[in-house]
């Protein structure tokens, strides 16, 4: 299968290119990314035919429906990663939580976040590719708390490759900045910048779109890629949980082949969701797409009214530190399926230029169609943990902004997928003040006072993380990061 520019082509670029193309140089003609030609269909019997496979078995089932352009040794070392999660034979554990509600587990990979379970794959395809063509990428990565802890994980000392990660400084947890501050391998460099997520991510999309930069990567034999979801390598892996989800409902008797369901997912840069509108129009059962926002609620108003309208917002902290996003970038994947390429052009280029824009009436009843949105605020938030711990489960913020969501939404008697998108560990003192009222504690002791209350424990790769060393210490202006990254590259130009 090939893929095509989300803003058309401008005449420089390739009209078309492969899957293995996308992953390696994400970024297309004025500044769009890469989308699938067309959305492939499954083969009639695909889910009654997964039923007794495993979580490998069904992703290798979606590669080979998008006819990637990886060999088959490559791929299946790439899906043995999924090996080092806390049950390789159910990587992605379904858990019911309310009548006709479940909680779809993410979290259960190295870095205890949704992350891994498309980074740990990803980072294997694509230093395989690097090897096979002797080439040297260095790998982009804006986070908001759990991509670069996930990116850093991943490529960690793979051969022919060098990440460098931007984090907003104070922009995430204690728990998220350690697992990235600690990391010190030669190829990894982890960059805080005074500013925001979305500052990071446009420093990211900048650098990723610019010739002087692309051109100084080249005089030091190095081209450049990205580990953020721009990049359809991150998608893909991700569409495939939305599948597997579907499935364990079936195996566990909640529902039968062919039902309908709701997906609510907790959205930031809406990477998430596109897999569950990727995986429903391959043919997944599915009756709409509940977006879940906090206080940054961007998505609810583009849903609810049609209008994407930064210019009178300011980005809010909230204690679901992953959604703190303004411009969520995926969505535009979603505009140019449903719109064309001409009109998500002209949709992106007056967002980034005057920051709005607004849907036709007609173009806002086909979102509609497909997605429901609504935001939790940080209270309610941890009023929805302490009702769920007491009924016997225990969750994190970003989790929490579902209930409501799934409250307000959901309103045909179906069963329902909450995605969780990171383990309580990277939220804890969140959670001890939801729970027992405990304030401004550090990490380390409200993980103490959870797990004590919870009966659980800390998992060993997080509770080590308040004993390493800080390896990484770099903290930049946004003006700075161009240069901070080719000093990392050629250490003899700092």
């Amino acid at each position: 299968m090939k893929f095509i520019e989300t803003r058309g082509n401008d005449g420089n670029k390739p009209v078309s290119v492969s899957f293995s193309q996308a992953i390696l140089s994400p970024m297309s003609s004025f500044g769009g990314i890469y989308a699938p030609e067309h959305i492939p269909q499954l083969a009639p019997g695909f889910l009654a035919d997964h039923l007794d496979k495993d979580y490998k078995t069904l992703a290798q089932g979606i590669l080979s429906a998008f006819e990637v352009d990886i060999e088959d040794d490559l791929v299946e070392a790439a899906l043995a990663t999924y090996d080092g999660f806390d049950d390789p034979q159910n990587p992605v554990p379904v858990v019911q939580v309310g009548e006709r509600l479940h909680v779809s587990e993410l979290y259960h990979g190295p870095t205890r976040a949704f992350k891994d379970m498309a980074l740990q794959p990803f980072g294997v395809l694509l230093s395989g590719l690097s090897q096979a063509r002797d080439e040297h990428y260095l790998i982009m990565a804006a986070t908001s708390g759990d991509t670069g802890p996930a990116a850093l994980d991943t490529f960690r000392g793979k051969p022919n490759i060098k990440v460098a990660c931007l984090y907003p400084d104070g922009g995430t947890s204690d728990v998220q900045r350690l697992q990235m501050v600690t990391e010190n391998a030669d190829n990894l460099k982890v960059i805080g910048i005074h500013g925001s997520f979305d500052d990071a991510q446009a420093a990211l999309k900048n650098l990723l779109g610019s010739e002087r930069f692309r051109a100084a990567l080249v005089e030091k034999h190095t081209r450049l890629s990205a580990a953020n979801s721009v990049n359809f390598g991150r998608i893909i892996f991700q569409l495939v949980y939305h599948i597997h989800s579907y499935l364990e409902l079936v195996r566990q008797g909640h529902i039968e082949l062919g039902d309908k369901v709701y997906l609510v997912v907790p959205s930031g840069n809406f990477g998430n969701a596109l897999g569950g509108y990727y995986a429903w129009r391959m043919g997944l059962p599915v009756e709409r797409i509940v977006i879940a926002s906090n206080a940054n609620n961007v998505l609810t108003a583009l849903i609810r009214s049609g209008a994407y309208d930064l210019r009178q917002r300011q980005l809010i902290g909230t204690s679901s530190p992953a959604m703190d996003i303004l411009k969520s970038s995926n969505v535009e994947r979603i505009l140019f399926h449903l719109f064309g390429a001409e009109r998500t052009r002209e949709l992106m280029q007056q967002l980034d230029e005057e920051q709005h824009y607004q849907l036709t009436g007609e173009e806002l009843e086909a979102v509609q169609l497909l997605f429901c949105a609504d935001y939790c605020g940080d209270e309610q938030g941890k009023a929805y943990i302490k009702e769920y711990f007491e009924r016997g489960y225990l969750m994190d913020p970003h989790t929490a902004t579902c209930m409501q969501a799934h409250a307000s939404c959901c309103d045909q008697p179906l069963h329902a997928i909450v995605y969780s998108t990171a383990e309580w560990t990277k939220f804890s003192p969140t959670i001890a003040n939801a729970l027992t009222g405990e304030r401004d504690s550090h990490d380390i002791d409200a993980l103490k006072s959870i797990a004590r209350l919870a009966d659980t424990h800390i998992p060993a790769r997080i509770n080590e993380l308040f004993n390493k060393p800080i390896a990484q210490t770099t903290l930049v202006d946004k003006e700075d990061i161009e240069k901070e990254v080719l000093a990392f590259i050629n250490p003899a130009t700092k």
